[in-house]
Parts: C-alpha cells; structure tokens; sequence
C-alpha cells in the first residue's frame, strides 16, 4: 500500500493591487473622519463658528454641485479620449436654456432643458474633434466664446421683451422642491451650544440633510450612477478603452467614433445640468456670466479626482466649502482655515515622507509653515486674497496630488478610423 499523500496545490497568489483595493474605504473614511476632528478643533480653538455651521454646508453643497457636474462631464469626455475644454461653455448654455424654460414651463421642463442645451454643446464639440479632427483645445474654447455670444443675441431676442428680463438676465423663474430629512429639528440647540464636535457634527447633517433642492440629490446620486456605468457595464468598458487605447478597442469590434460621441455628448448634457442648477437652484434666475469659470475648476476637479467619479467629488467639495467660506464672514473664517490648511498640509508632507517623495513632502512641509506664520501674525485676511482662496486652494490641492495622477493613455490624442 502506497504512503503518498496527494499533493497539495499551490496557493494561488493574490491579484496585484487587492489588498490596496480592499483597504480604500477604510482609510477614506479615517481621512473624512480626521478632517472633522481638525474642523472641530479649529472651530474651538479660534472661535469661527461658520466652519461647521448648517449654512456654511449647506452653501458649500450648493457650490459644489455645478462644479462636480462639469467634472463628471469632463470624466466621461476624456474617458473617451476627448479633452472637453468647453465644459464651461456647456455650462453657460445649460444656464441659459434652463432659465427660458423654467420661466415658460416650470422648474422641471428647465431641468430637461438644460441638459439639451449642453447636450448640444457636447455634439458640437464632437463634431469638431471626432468627425473632423480639429484640436481638442481649440473647440472648447471656440464653443466657450461661441456660449456667450449665442446666450447674448437669444436674451436680446427673449428675455429683453419680458418683464423683470433684459439682456443679461431672464425674469425670475419658480423654484424646485426642497427635501429634510424628518427628525433632524430635535437638534436645532446642539448646533448653538458649541459643545467639541458635537455641535460640530450636528451642524454638518443639519446643512446637508434639511432644505436640500431636490436637483441637488439628483446630482449626488449621479456620482456612483456614473461610476456603475463606467466601471460596472459593457458599455462603460467599450467607452474607457476608447480613451486607453482606441487601436486595439477597433481591432475587437468597438464603434470607437461612436463612443466618441457618446461620452462627449454625455459629458454635455451633465455640464449642461450643472449650468441649469444655477440658474434654477442656486438663483431661479439667468445672469449673464453666472458660471464664473466653473467649467474650468470642474476640469481642476476631475484632475485631483484621478479621472474617477468619487475623487472627483471630493475635489469639488472641497472648492464649494472655501468658496461657501469666503462668502458667509469671509475674512474671519478664511483666516481660520489657514490653521486648518497648515494642519491638512503638515499631515500631507508626513504620509510623503513615509513614501520617500521627498521633493512633495518638502513643498507640503514649506506651504504649512508658512501658513502657520500668516494665521499667528495676523488677525484678519485681506479681501482680495478671500475672495481668490477658493482657486489657490485648489492650486496647491493639484499642486500636490500630481504626483499620483493617471490620465487615461489615448486622451486628447488625434484617432483615424482604419489607421495604423
């Protein structure tokens, strides 16, 4: 009788990046979780309350999402391998289509709207750059400038005969539902006692959970919509290798150019959405030049987020808040985030160090010294720099995450069909 045993087979080896996969989460919210106590302590040890007021999230919110619809506009554009540089144009007509049909239609047909007029900006702009092969940069910025003039000559042909309208501004149109949470009133003393992180975190669900525009929680759930179609389905799959690699996607059968159109068109109609929410939600009404260069920090945005649907929002989140910041008490509570920015800064330069990009880790360690210096030296911001901290913050944020970005490979680079 044979004493062998069968043998025992090998253990498989685990897929390369798994375990880094399984601990994103995790270390996402220990990251969300260690930012409030940095809010909370800030708030305490300065006494500027509107960091983590109800108004304050609720006005960083609200600042936020045209910026994370422009950027998820821009995700789907160069996951396609399309530089969407007229993101702000799309949104500018997005404004203006939704404004003319909310004031003639109601607050919904303005949605709708909206998102055909950016749509049709996102088809423009295919045309140019997938038909006809044109610079990426060069239409966006043409469809940008061509945006304004259209929004212009059709206020003069509409809105200028209207009352309460004129060439600049649409009359006053109705506004969308606003949606609470039930329950959350029994917290309205917390906030007011200022108890650490208690009050703090009351404030925070007050602001997001109470009084939120019902296209507000549309845009939200856009965001993991956007990564379950990117990243869950055929059609998702097809459209990100036509940004990675177009060639090998048309040797398997993929209507690359068709895909081409769809992820631009899509990345219209969302910049288009974001464009009506300004001018349905944020102010149920028109003005010229209400977009204020969204579109662009929309990219900014898209780029901090890794070309991914989660980063991307966090990025957007984080230009709303300064932006909500420097309008509620602007100068006091600005000068109280750059306690906040040399503490996120400090923790930066740490976790760099730890990986041995010393170059980074120097630039966060300089940058939070020097905020440390302004914040102890001064009482108060000046109201220029208040007024610009929304886009340095998002400067030093890219400044900083350029070390791990990853665009996709084909993106902004020419493709004909058949060539070799």
């Amino acid at each position: 009788m044979s004493t062998e045993t069968a043998p025992v087979p090998a253990r498989t080896p685990a897929a390369p990046g798994r375990p880094g996969r399984v601990g994103r989460l995790p270390r996402v919210l220990l990251a969300i979780a260690g930012g409030l106590v940095v809010l909370a302590a800030v708030r305490a040890v300065t006494g500027a309350d509107d960091l983590t007021s109800n108004g304050a999230v609720r006005a960083a919110i609200q600042a936020a999402v045209p910026i994370g619809l422009a950027g998820l506009g821009g995700l789907f554009a160069e996951r396609a391998g399309v530089v969407n540089i007229g993101l702000e144009g799309q949104l500018i007509l997005g404004t203006w289509f939704g404004a003319f049909a909310s004031v003639h239609w109601g607050p919904w047909a303005g949605v709708v709207a909206a998102i055909v007029g950016g749509g049709l900006g996102g088809l423009l702009h295919a045309l140019a750059t997938v038909t006809f092969g044109v610079d990426h940069i060069v239409s966006g910025v043409a469809i940008t400038i061509l945006a304004g003039g259209a929004t212009r000559y059709l206020s003069s042909l509409t809105f200028a005969e209207m009352d309460g309208g004129g060439v600049n501004q649409s009359p006053p149109g109705d506004e969308l539902p606003r949606l609470s949470v039930p329950g959350l009133s029994a917290l309205d003393g917390l906030e007011d006692r200022h108890w650490f992180l208690v009050s703090d975190l009351t404030g925070i669900l007050r602001g997001a959970l109470t009084e939120v525009s019902a296209l507000t929680v549309i845009a939200v759930a856009i965001v993991p919509l956007a990564f379950w179609l990117l990243w869950r389905t055929g059609f998702g799959l097809r459209l990100r290798s036509v940004g990675e690699n177009p060639r090998a996607a048309e040797s398997l059968g993929v209507a690359v150019y068709r895909f081409k159109y769809y992820g631009v068109v899509i990345s219209g109609a969302l910049a288009g959405l974001g464009g009506g929410f300004l001018s349905i939600v944020a102010s149920n009404i028109y003005r010229e030049g209400q977009t204020n260069g969204r579109g662009f920090i929309g990219l900014a945005a898209m780029i901090f987020g890794n070309w991914r649907p989660g980063g991307l929002a966090g990025g957007a989140l984080l230009f709303g808040y300064t932006d909500a910041l420097q309008l509620r008490r602007g100068s006091e509570s600005v000068h109280a985030l750059l306690l906040v920015v040399a503490v996120l800064l400090l923790a930066v330069a740490l976790w760099q160090a730890t990986r041995r990009r010393y170059r980074p880790a120097g630039l966060g360690l300089a940058l939070a010294v020097l905020s440390l210096v302004w914040f102890f030296a001064t009482t108060t911001v000046p109201v220029p720099f208040v007024q610009f901290a929304p886009h340095l913050t998002t400067l030093v944020v890219l400044a900083l995450a350029a070390q791990r970005l990853r665009p996709p490979a084909a993106d902004g680079v020419p493709y004909q069909r058949g060539g070799g």
